[in-house]
């Protein structure tokens, strides 16, 4: 009976630390999950950075990815507001429909040749940048006749709403004696324009008969001409 007694407990000391370790494995694996969940919130907000894990637990249920996207491109708000101070910075091209374009003859006595001064005028209600040379043709009774450029150099300037500029179109005066070549009308392209405008020709009524060596119209770069001329 002693050996049974022995045999039964053996049994029953054996049993029990059987269920000892079943319940520290069962122990284990409930800690497993928290452990995981909390490597994937710190996946999701490891991309916000310097973020709390609160926005973390926001990116792995999915609520918040957009507001944490945006706090990331905006670096604490640094970013954003360069966006928007790039954007004020930057001003686009003045456009032909922004602008009031005018001629009027500014020839003064004694000068050799004729001048015809050009007016452009911002009127978009926002400050726009203008430079280069414009495209001019004098519209004739023998055909169009493009403007040559002076050659002068051209700056680039932030042309104000509201505010003008201006360049001079110079041309030959007709003291052939003859009935010379008849103007018509101006077309006007601002400079990296593709549409023009066309005016009506403030100078003289005629230029003289030319060889055909080059064209005796010279236009000069915008902002060459004072106001007015």
């Amino acid at each position: 009976m002693r050996v049974h007694k022995l045999t039964f407990a053996a049994l029953a000391v054996a049993a029990g630390l059987s269920l000892t370790a079943c319940q520290n494995d069962d122990a284990d694996t409930g800690q497993s999950a928290p452990s995981s969940g909390a490597t994937a919130s710190s996946s999701g907000g490891g991309s916000d950075s310097g973020s709390s894990d609160q926005g973390g637990a926001k990116n792995s249920a999915g609520t918040s990815s957009a507001t944490n996207s945006g706090a990331t491109n905006s670096g604490g708000t640094g970013t954003a507001a360069g966006t928007g101070s790039h954007a004020n910075a930057k001003v686009g091209k003045c456009r032909t429909d922004e602008l009031e374009i005018t001629a009027k003859d500014n020839t003064i006595d004694g000068d050799p040749d004729g001048t015809v001064v050009v007016e452009l005028t911002n009127h978009s209600g926002r400050d726009c940048t203008i430079s280069g040379y414009a495209g001019v043709d004098l519209k004739t009774n023998a055909g169009s006749l493009s403007a040559k450029r002076t050659g002068q150099q051209a700056t680039s300037a932030v042309l104000k709403n509201g505010k003008s500029t201006y360049f001079p179109v110079n041309y030959p005066f007709n003291k052939s004696g003859g009935s010379g070549v008849r103007v018509t009308g101006l077309v006007v392209t601002p400079p990296d324009e593709t549409k023009s405008v066309t005016l009506n020709w403030p100078g003289a009524a005629t230029l003289p008969v030319t060889d055909g060596s080059g064209s005796p119209v010279k236009v000069g770069p915008v902002g060459s001409a004072g106001q007015g001329g």
